[in-house]
């Protein structure tokens, strides 16, 4: 399986938005508004895939110096628990370190949070509600 980065535009970047849709915003009656889209121009886009299938993808967003935030982790229903989700994370923490940040930040659903601790993530915010669910924000600093 493998991950890589891909870009904006491209055949995999629609494949990453239709799973975003499915898994993180069909379920909450939310949709993606085309500004929205154009602004991830700058982001890093991250992909898991196995063929042609899109099977796990996030975004980095560059937010200052020294730091990037995780956004739109989401992967497909059906793999979901295979470690998609970790080897992921793993890609991305080492992408940002090579790219020079010191730390990667994320507003995580409050389901999510056990999965992002197992991985070194601390809770460094109260509860909080977005897009309509309970989430924390969430840091690790990056070692070098």
């Amino acid at each position: 399986m493998p991950i890589k980065q891909i870009d904006h535009g491209s055949v995999e970047y629609s494949q990453m938005v239709k799973l975003r849709q499915e898994v993180l915003r069909k379920p909450l009656n939310l949709s993606f508004e085309k500004s929205e889209l154009e602004r991830e121009k700058s982001d890093v886009l991250i992909a898991a895939l196995d063929e042609d299938v899109m099977l796990g993808c996030c975004l980095l967003t560059p937010v200052e110096a020294g730091v990037v935030r995780l956004r739109q982790m989401a992967v497909q229903n059906n793999v979901q628990g295979k470690g998609i989700g970790a080897a992921m994370m793993n890609y991305a923490e080492n992408l940002a370190r090579d790219k020079g940040y010191k730390k990667l930040i994320m507003h995580a659903r409050k389901t999510a949070v056990g999965f992002y601790e197992k991985l070194g993530y601390k809770k460094i915010s109260s509860e909080f509600t977005e897009v309509s669910l309970p989430h924390f924000i969430m840091e690790k600093r990056l070692a070098f």
